[in-house]
């Protein structure tokens, strides 16, 4: 599993000066734990889905219980766009963030809005060339977007097996899917399939009368709710949730490759609550944490000491896209310029 998610990071450590030295290497001290205890709190901003997240701080609270984390969940392009127009007017908010856009790390860096804070359990464990040289961030989950259907309404002998299926007329009003300005999962994703599958697929599922939603955690629920039939693309770990809670959904790993979506964490260089946002940052990448992420969220890890839950089929057995955040956040207006051109809220 690991081999087959680190060769989607590659493309984040572009924009990395990955020649130089390490930036500086942090443990969980007593000190450390001391401090955060002072500072009592920390703003946490992420696109994880808000039950999953809490469950994370309910997790971390139960740890550090004179610690207190306020949640802000959002949609990756909101979170950016608000953490933009916050740091423009000096509005320093946010301690540490977790985002489904890669590609916002690339710029967040490039501002020197990040902090340089490497876990030392980053360091020793996960994959060399996974996380940032210089510590301004590291892939705290990952998830495929997936298609998915509801089993209740799609025999299985029926069901797509490609993206190209979904251009078949019988589609046509069961469709659902996210939207690339909302959330950093579907643009991510929207650039691998426009890139590998082509634009003329997309173009052409336009004409499909796809339901349109925002956030990629909302395909699923209305697969759930009989509303559509079929999703286009998705969070895994929500479908797998759901399963887990006896929902008629089943995943397809589309025969073109399937959308693989990386979710780094970072501090923010103007934390109000520095050292509780380092503590909870190195422990949100600890075996606890990510075993907690994978197994009541549904996630992906790259701590080599998660166990993937009975059943659940290895990344290494799906055919998966290549992640490329220089790529997305080079052309991220025109992603969402040309998807609009076809696809209307």
């Amino acid at each position: 599993m690991r081999n087959a998610i680190l060769a989607a990071l590659a493309a984040v450590l572009l924009a990395a000066s990955s020649a130089r030295a390490q930036g500086p290497v942090y443990a969980i001290t007593p000190e450390l734990e001391a401090a955060a205890r002072r500072e009592g709190k920390l703003v946490y901003y992420t696109s994880i889905d808000l039950k999953v997240a809490e469950d994370l701080a309910k997790a971390f609270e139960r740890r550090y219980p004179e610690i207190k984390v306020h949640v802000e969940r959002n949609g990756a392009e909101r979170q950016f766009s608000k953490i933009g127009q916050e740091y423009s007017s000096r509005i320093y908010n946010v301690d540490t963030v977790n985002s489904s856009d890669a590609a916002h790390f690339i710029f967040w860096k490039r501002e020197g809005w990040l902090a340089p804070a490497l876990p030392d359990e980053v360091r020793r464990l996960y994959p060399a060339g996974s996380y940032d040289p210089e510590g301004h961030h590291a892939p705290m989950r990952a998830s495929p977007s997936v298609i998915a259907y509801n089993t209740t309404l799609v025999p299985a002998a029926e069901a797509p097996r490609s993206f190209r299926d979904l251009l078949d007329p019988k589609w046509r009003g069961k469709l659902v899917k996210a939207h690339p300005g909302y959330s950093g999962t579907i643009l991510t994703a929207t650039f691998q399939i426009g890139r590998d599958v082509g634009w003329d697929f997309l173009e052409k599922l336009a004409g499909q009368q796809v339901m349109q939603v925002q956030s990629a955690t909302e395909p699923p629920r209305k697969l759930i709710a009989g509303e559509r039939q079929v999703m286009v693309d998705g969070n895994e770990y929500i479908v797998l949730l759901e399963q887990a809670r006896g929902a008629p959904l089943a995943i397809v790993y589309p025969t073109e490759g399937t959308p693989m979506v990386i979710g780094p964490s970072g501090v923010m260089k103007n934390a109000r609550n520095p050292n509780a946002a380092r503590l909870f940052h190195a422990w949100s990448f600890g075996l606890e944490a990510q075993q907690l992420a994978v197994d009541a969220g549904g996630l992906r890890s790259f701590h080599p000491g998660v166990k993937e839950p009975a059943g659940r089929k290895p990344l290494s057995e799906i055919k998966l896209m290549k992640d490329d955040p220089v790529a997305v956040e080079k052309d991220v207006e025109q992603i969402k310029a040309r998807y609009l051109r076809h696809f209307r809220t």
